[in-house]
């Protein structure tokens, strides 16, 4: 097995220079986000959606549209809307009455990088019409099925449910999101960082430096990572203690959870923790990558009762007690 692992990570080692450059590119035109950038890098490389929740003006689309640039991706923002059609993201037939025949024009789900911007101010039918596009990446317009370009992963961000005009999502959009990524303010030091950079004549862009086919390799060697039993184990134990919180000894959760999370949850933390360990340049999973990315892969995943709303308790505190209860090997 040492033999093996070694000239892994020695791979693994050589291919991870590509994402410093790419962290380096963005870090040109965003400052801060790390958190933000690293996550993105997560669901391209895991081939996973994400969830962007926080207040305007964090840097998000410029952040997708960086990475986009530094990756040499088809970058493409929809803005949602109460009155958005189903047609204005996958696009529509067009009848031309010189040939007599329909032809297909192209919405803007059909990019590498889309960011649906406020998802959550969109209808139910909108929302469907998403839905194939995350889960089968195609979109079926007339009579045909158009596949989506490679790679291909939605970034969508939400307002607070308080917000006027605002739904909540449903459970089986949500459950397909590989990460919901909770997003804060800037520091002060980055704040000020922020500032000189705007009122510059000419800021520093993102340079599109990293081939598309240097993701590809990341990707191939996803599955490669070395996941230890104990390990793989602990991800299912997680999951398992959002259904069944009593049995795993998890204090403070009786009556709080409707629903806990389904066995997308455990496939995504595997993918995302495997993901985790080539950012880190690793060839294995550690449990502190499961620790770290548990929050985003849990929180959106289970259904919260009435009495944990009153008690204000959200998805973060249900996670913390899951993670105090359960032995990390």
């Amino acid at each position: 097995m040492d033999a093996p692992l070694d000239e892994l990570t020695e791979i693994v080692q050589r291919e991870g220079a590509t994402l410093l450059t790419l962290r380096e590119q963005v870090a040109r035109e965003v400052v801060g986000q790390q958190h933000l950038v690293d996550r993105i890098l997560i669901g391209l490389i895991a081939q996973g959606h994400l969830l962007l929740e926080g207040v305007p003006g964090l840097a998000k689309t410029r952040t997708v549209k960086a990475t986009s640039k530094a990756l040499k991706l088809d970058f493409q923002r929809i803005q949602f809307t109460p009155d958005l059609l189903p047609s204005d993201i996958t696009g529509t037939m067009i009848y031309q009455p010189q040939t007599g025949q329909f032809t297909v024009r192209q919405g803007p789900i059909f990019a590498n990088l889309v960011l649906a911007d406020e998802i959550n101010r969109a209808p139910a039918k909108v929302q469907s019409a998403l839905l194939e596009a995350m889960e089968e990446r195609q979109v079926t317009l007339g009579d045909g099925t158009h596949r989506l370009p490679t790679p291909f992963i939605v970034l969508a961000t939400q307002n607070p449910i308080e917000q006027e005009g605002t739904y909540h999502l449903p459970e089986a959009q949500l459950d397909r999101f590989l990460l919901h990524v909770m997003l804060d303010y800037p520091t002060v030091d980055e704040e000020r960082k922020i500032v000189d950079l705007v009122i510059q004549s000419d800021p520093p862009q993102a340079q599109p430096t990293v081939e598309t086919a240097a993701l590809m390799r990341l990707r191939a060697l996803l599955p490669k990572v070395y996941m230890d039993e104990r390990v793989r184990n602990y991800t299912v134990d997680l999951v398992h203690a959002s259904r069944r919180p009593t049995e795993y000894k998890v204090k403070g959760l009786e009556g709080l959870l409707e629903y806990g999370a389904s066995p997308r949850a455990s496939i995504a933390l595997g993918l995302a923790c495997r993901a985790q360990a080539l950012l880190s340049r690793r060839a294995y999973v550690t449990p502190d990558d499961v620790k770290e990315l548990a929050p985003d892969i849990l929180r959106h995943r289970m259904v919260l009762s009435y009495e944990a709303r009153a008690e204000a308790v959200d998805g973060d505190e249900v996670v913390r007690r899951i993670l105090a209860a359960v032995p990390v090997p």
